[in-house]
């Protein structure tokens, strides 16, 4: 069962319940999940010298709901919040009705949320931020490899085998934790490049990107005819 005293920022509600930011992000605008201020401590300000409001945050319930609604996204409105007023009425059933057709298997949503969760506590505690490793980059503990450079690594499509025998201090467990970490904990501003987060590239190929109506060589071929 998630936690349902847990604050969850938006993006660590993404990665428990398995929806991209935007998907996040629509369900607010739609009053899906209606997101809370975090307290913040009282000595934090904003410029005019009023106490600033904290970021928004969703309960473990909030991510049930997400997870459901991703799953039923298809259906009429109406049917929608037929089943959110039925998982309100009863937050322990297993099943819910949208009406005397539609059952929805709450209980399934609830395991993967929790799931997904156990996974990510799992990728914070093998992932931390030290000032004087690499200047606060997060890093895999016991370690100065980048946890933000090796899911670049993996979303650049750059083998597990590959990334294993570079860096011999992780396991594909690990791998794994390192792209869920950073859907929960988006860098934000401009990428950094792979030198700066204190990777060295091993070696370096070309790759035709699908669907390229011009290959190299008619890319050549029309660069001669001019």
């Amino acid at each position: 069962m998630p936690d349902t005293a847990h604050l969850y920022t938006t993006a660590q509600a993404g990665a428990a319940s398995g929806l991209n930011p935007k998907a996040v992000q629509n369900a607010i605008d739609k009053r899906i999940v209606e997101p809370v201020a975090a307290p913040r401590p009282a000595g934090v300000r904003d410029a005019g010298g009023a106490r600033r409001a904290g970021p928004r945050m969703l309960t473990g319930e909030d991510l049930v709901r997400l997870r459901v609604w991703s799953g039923v996204g298809g259906i009429p409105a109406e049917r929608r919040q037929a089943i959110f007023r039925a998982m309100l009425a009863n937050p322990k059933a297993r099943t819910v009705h949208a009406d005397e057709l539609l059952i929805v298997d709450v209980s399934a949503a609830r395991r993967q949320v929790a799931e997904n969760l156990r996974i990510l506590g799992a990728a914070e505690r093998a992932i931390h931020r030290d000032k004087a490793i690499l200047g606060g980059e997060p890093v895999f503990k016991g370690t100065r490899i980048p946890a933000y450079g090796i899911a670049a690594m993996l979303d650049a499509g750059t083998p597990v085998a590959e990334i294993l025998a570079g860096y011999p201090k992780l396991d594909e467990r690990l791998l794994q934790l390192a792209k869920l970490w950073v859907i929960a904990h988006p860098r934000r501003g401009r990428p950094k490049s792979l030198r700066q987060m204190g990777l060295k590239a091993k070696s370096t190929r070309k790759v035709a990107l699908r669907g390229d109506p011009l290959p190299d060589r008619t890319r050549s071929r029309s660069s001669d005819a001019r």
